[in-house]
């Protein structure tokens, strides 16, 4: 009787251990298992050093997700946006690519905008603001085309 006590505890033990890596894998990978929110889309000159997952703001606060980048026909960088349900973005908004922090992690930020009609779901940001690329700004000044 003991040992069939025994080996269900360590059983329990065992699957709330399971139950809380699955959590934590699932927090620290950035990983949405819910589909809410809606769909955007943004075309940019130059998405270098942007990549899916990463974060999406307006005013600081996060909001979405890059969930997708590809290249169009016109060699731009079309970048897809999960937004979260709720968020009004009007037509006139504006999108920049940014960098984070001193690491250099890369995010999109949203400026609403003001604009009377809004983006429904599916609908591309025409506004936008490719991230500087610190490379190609460096290797222009070196080769003396400032």
């Amino acid at each position: 009787m003991k040992r069939a006590n025994l080996e269900l505890t360590v059983g329990i033990f065992v699957l709330v251990g399971l139950a809380c890596l699955a959590y934590l894998a699932i927090n620290l990978g950035k990983m949405e298992v819910y589909g809410e929110g809606y769909q955007l889309f943004a075309n940019f000159d130059n998405a270098s050093g942007l990549k899916n997952g990463a974060s999406v703001e307006v005013a600081g606060v996060e909001v979405g997700r890059v969930t997708s980048i590809q290249l169009t026909s016109q060699y731009q960088a079309r970048i897809g946006l999960k937004m979260h349900e709720g968020l009004k973005i009007h037509d006139d908004a504006i999108a920049s690519i940014r960098t984070k922090g001193i690491i250099g992690d890369k995010f999109v930020k949203l400026s609403p905008g003001n604009s009377e009609k809004l983006l429904s779901a599916g609908g591309t940001i025409i506004n936008t603001e490719s991230g500087i690329d610190l490379e190609e700004l460096i290797g222009t000044y070196i080769h003396g085309k400032v």
